[in-house]
């Protein structure tokens, strides 16, 4: 019993040494006022800039890269007969984000196309009007992205095509689905959302565009040579 004493005694001594602040540091129950700051909020705001992790939906407006992609992208709002002044009155429209929180560059187009085959052709084709594969075997058809109206602002009293629809609105269709849509927030992240509703804008253009689009004067040429197209 007597070897046991030291052994025993050294144990008391450590013990009597070890502190609990780790296991009892003071924390806050969520929404519990605080007296250490000064607004008396135990939440703090989050540090402005931040950005969530995985996502650029804080970042705001970016500069596009290139002055061609951002004009093929930006002219869709200017191509529809239909205004969309009475729209950006209402509480609806400004809800949604105008703008791209991305640059806007060929490199982006082309991830948007390829996500948008994988993803989205199946339903709303490779162009975008709504008479995709699993469309042709029975599952609710899509709108077409180049003469339907938006369904979403339609159950708001809005009459809005959806190529005048703003990009914000797009974003949250693919993120939390629509209608006979699912949301596709865990298949696609969101900069491959944006990048797919970029490529979308193009699909747009390229379906309303004329030949005084064409820039390049010998393309021009032959596309009148070999399509008969009118200027």
């Amino acid at each position: 019993m007597k070897p046991m004493l030291p052994m025993m005694f050294l144990v008391l001594v450590a013990s009597s040494g070890c502190r609990q602040d780790m296991a009892q540091q003071p924390a806050y129950r969520p929404l519990r006022a605080s007296a250490f700051f000064a607004d008396g909020r135990s939440a703090r705001p989050l540090v402005p800039g931040t950005i969530a992790r995985g996502s650029t939906l804080s970042t705001g407006t970016k500069p596009v890269a290139s002055k061609d992609w951002a004009a093929l992208v930006g002219v869709i709002g200017t191509i529809s007969d239909n205004p969309v002044a009475a729209a950006s009155r209402t509480t609806a429209w400004s809800s949604y984000r105008a703008s791209f929180p991305i640059s806007i560059t060929s490199k982006t187009l082309e991830r948007g196309r390829d996500r948008f085959n994988i993803y989205c052709s199946v339903c709303h084709d490779r162009v975008g009007t709504g008479r995709g594969t699993v469309v042709e075997r029975g599952f609710t058809p899509p709108p077409s992205f180049h003469t339907d109206l938006s369904r979403g602002f339609k159950r708001k009293s809005i009459d809005l095509k959806l190529r005048d629809a703003p990009v914000g609105y797009y974003f949250e269709v693919i993120t939390h689905g629509f209608g006979a849509m699912p949301d596709y927030a865990e298949q696609v992240t969101a900069d491959d959302r944006w990048a797919i509703i970029a490529y979308i804008r193009a699909l747009q253009f390229s379906q309303h565009a004329s030949l005084a689009d064409v820039r390049d004067e010998t393309e021009k040429a032959r596309l009148v040579t070999s399509k008969g197209a009118a200027p």
